[in-house]
């Protein structure tokens, strides 16, 4: 009995020892761990973060380019209309001045509205180009 006990308190100092050594081992891996989770953690929060701007700016993008395709039509029919007054009034000149007049005021207005179209279609290219460098940013990998 005395040698069971002796036995037992031997192997529990053993125990001991080496739990003691493995855990002075371990010791710096689980701090390690718990920052790598608490880094991985914030990774995941900020990749969250890009996906979701990301999403915002392609349904910002497919906005504009349904707009951009809304006005094509437009801008070409403004053309359209603006050669054949230019053409008209070039090879009607025998025209009263009432008419000329009428003709340039209507000239005028349509090079206004194909100005402020070209304006628009300027704006819609910027905030698209400005969409892509949004995009190649987020697609860019994270520094640590």
């Amino acid at each position: 009995m005395a040698v069971q006990k002796l036995g037992r308190g031997l192997i529990e100092r053993i125990v001991r020892v080496v739990d003691f050594r493995v855990d002075e081992r371990t010791r710096g891996l689980a701090e390690r761990v718990n920052n790598l989770e608490h880094a991985t953690a914030d990774h995941r929060r900020r990749l969250d973060s890009a996906e979701h701007n990301l999403e915002q700016a392609r349904g910002d993008l497919r906005w504009a380019r349904a707009e951009l395709d809304r006005l094509i039509p437009h801008v070409a029919a403004q053309e359209g209309r603006l050669e054949t007054l230019r053409e008209s009034i070039s090879l009607v000149p025998t025209g009263d001045s009432h008419q000329v007049a009428e003709a340039r005021t209507l000239i005028e207005e349509i090079q206004r509205q194909h100005a402020q179209i070209r304006a628009r279609l300027a704006g819609i290219s910027r905030y698209e180009d400005r969409l892509r460098r949004l995009e190649d940013r987020v697609e860019e990998p994270v520094a640590p």
